[in-house]
């Protein structure tokens, strides 16, 4: 008796450990949360720094609390674009500013369409300005923003090498088959590609013709904004040979006789030279007066308010029902629009789209939801971002007109399902199936006995009645022949380009020119013509969540040339295999685009401790 009483009195002092524990951690987080958020009012006369380690995206992914508790490197800040761009046009006119720094190293990228709109920024602060770059090494998407620079700066340790699109994705046609899996496919379209690396070993070749053409695009487009930004370089002679553009191995050298960068120096000379046109700081890290950019988006917030057009956000993957920021919820985006319908402030929309789809009954309820407000009498029109592509240009199909960029990622009119069954995988240890039916559907589909014909044919007619409704949708809202989407179509991706010429889009333009274009439409007085961004708001636990986040000191990335060129092959790698999961696991029929590239952050499996602290905070 006394034993059981004794291991009673132990359980209890667990127990009311692990609530003091959880409780520390709880409060620790409301302090950390509200003592790092940024101050307007510390912003002084000096330089705005722009450091971007992370990427720049559409909309932020929400913080998750069962990943605060994992390493700080494991996670990747995500910085809003809208945020970056109204943050360098404020600096633009503000006195205060005395020059724009921008700090590349452990910059992940952001997408050409993203990073274009940055650059125009920075050309606008550049024409009354300085602005100054510095990294130690420079890839492609750091530097088609320093491009954009008065001064680039590089370490002589470092360099610039440019990779330019392309390069290898994962087949798993070769391990499926070595563990018996059997994937069961439904596609219609000839360049859906998607669910090729679970039928084949290497990509078809309409699939690499297709690819290989709008990697060429991309590439070019990227071409042309930085030899705008910067026409001295030799950039033309040293994207074709790096071999012969850096053949002594000093690629600092090498980058400052092409005239890639201005300047060859360290972080204390690249400082000092700061200090001369910003004054001398207080920080013990940096030798020159700061402006952080947190502090200086705090000290020059939106309007948040008197807006007559709403601009509804489509980002990330579209899946089926609710959805944080960062996941095109179908359900959350629809309840959203609903939402701006029941204020009789609204008389416009805009769409602004960065998806490369996902669910496409997720895909149609955010279409019908747009249609609510077309046949409400608002205009809608859409933006598309670095990509609309398969669902995300199945939503555009609302738009009275349709905005785009020369390097948007757009087309993919396709539709396919992927489900994997696993009969062979269990008869190599000698496990078999065996049951009744009433009926040609009883147990189907059956992942581990098999699908049937029956299951098959439904689903598979079921894709081709997705994929028709789909070139039907294209067809009214494009004002193009059936026949002829279907050539366009067939699950090939277009860059934004080849999209205008074959009336995928109306024109060139941003998500400013979609929002006058919207205007025009509602045919708004200049003083009403403002835009209202109608966000899904985070719940306490997320706004928490993210305040702790913020607070936690910066983790050093390796930021040489080697391991900044690695750094988006391995960001590739985690996507292909988000991918897989989602189609093993996602919606059963999708209007997706697996090829088209995307910034990610590198996931990590929340350990029993983050699952615990997930669960408090629920």
């Amino acid at each position: 008796m006394r034993l059981v009483r004794g291991a009673w009195k132990l359980l209890v002092g667990v127990k009311d450990a692990l609530v003091l524990l959880f409780m520390l951690l709880f409060f620790g987080a409301i302090y950390f949360g509200l003592s790092a958020r940024p101050n307007a009012a510390a912003v002084h006369d000096g330089a705005l720094l722009v450091d971007l380690k992370g990427t720049i995206v559409e909309q932020p992914t929400s913080a998750s609390p069962s990943l605060l508790l994992s390493p700080a490197e494991n996670r990747t800040h995500e910085f809003r674009l809208r945020d970056v761009i109204a943050a360098l046009d404020a600096a633009a006119t503000d006195d205060r500013v005395k020059t724009v720094v921008l700090d590349l190293d452990g910059f992940a990228g952001g997408g050409q369409v993203a990073l274009g709109d940055v650059g125009d920024a920075l050309d606008r602060v550049r024409a009354k300005k300085p602005v100054l770059a510095f990294a130690t090494a420079y890839g492609d998407d750091a530097y088609q923003l320093a491009a954009h620079a008065s001064e680039i700066w590089v370490d002589p340790m470092g360099g610039a090498l440019f990779a330019g699109p392309g390069g290898s994705r994962l087949y798993y046609k070769g391990l499926l088959d070595r563990l018996g899996v059997n994937a069961h496919i439904y596609r219609v379209g000839t360049f859906k590609s998607a669910v090729e690396p679970f039928l084949r070993a290497d990509q078809s070749p309409e699939a690499k013709a297709a690819n290989e053409t709008l990697a060429t695009a991309l590439f070019q487009g990227w071409q042309a904004d930085v030899s705008r930004a910067r026409p001295k370089a030799q950039l033309a002679a040293y994207v074709r040979d790096p071999v012969a553009a850096t053949n002594d191995g000093d690629l600092a050298r090498s980058a400052l006789r092409a005239g890639i960068v201005d300047k060859i120096g360290d972080k204390t000379a690249f400082n000092a030279r700061v200090q001369g046109l910003a004054g001398r700081g207080s920080d013990k890290k940096l030798d020159y007066a700061t402006i952080p950019l947190k502090s200086w988006i705090a000290a020059n917030p939106r309007d948040p308010g008197s807006g007559r057009i709403g601009v509804v956000t489509v980002a990330g993957n579209i899946v089926d029902g609710e959805a944080p920021s960062g996941t095109a919820g179908g359900d959350t985006i629809v309840k959203i629009i609903r939402q701006g319908l029941a204020t009789d402030k609204l008389k416009a929309l805009v769409l602004r789209v960065d998806s490369g789809g996902g669910s496409a009954l997720a895909s149609e309820r955010i279409r019908s939801a747009l249609m609510e407000a077309r046949r409400a009498g608002l205009p809608v029109v859409v933006s598309m971002g670095n990509v609309a592509a398969s669902g995300g240009y199945w939503v555009a199909m609302t738009g009275d007109r349709v905005f785009a960029e020369p390097t948007t990622i757009t087309g993919s009119i396709g539709v396919f399902g992927v489900i994997p069954t696993f009969e062979n995988s269990l008869a190599k240890i000698g496990v078999t199936s065996d049951g009744v039916a009433t009926t040609p559907l009883s147990g189907q589909p059956d992942i581990v006995g098999g699908t049937n014909a029956a299951f098959d044919t439904i689903v598979q007619k079921s894709v081709e009645s997705t994929y028709r409704r789909f070139i039907a949708l294209v067809s009214s809202t494009r004002k193009l022949e059936p026949a002829r989407v279907d050539t366009i179509a067939q699950g090939r991706v277009w860059d934004g380009g080849s999209a205008r010429q074959l009336g995928l889009i109306d024109a060139f333009g941003g998500v400013d020119d979609a929002i006058a274009e919207a205007a025009r439409l509602a045919k708004l007085d200049p003083g009403e013509a403002h835009a209202v961004w109608l966000d899904k708001e985070p719940t306490w636990r997320e706004a928490l969540a993210a305040a702790w986040a913020e607070s936690e000191e910066e983790t050093p990335a390796a930021v040489d040339l080697v391991s900044t060129m690695t750094r988006a092959r391995t960001a590739a790698l985690a996507v292909a295999v988000a991918d897989a999961r989602g189609l093993a696991t996602g919606s059963a029929i999708q209007a997706r685009c697996l090829e088209c590239p995307a910034p990610a952050a590198l996931a990590v499996q929340p350990s029993l401790m983050q699952l615990a602290f997930a669960w408090l905070m629920r």
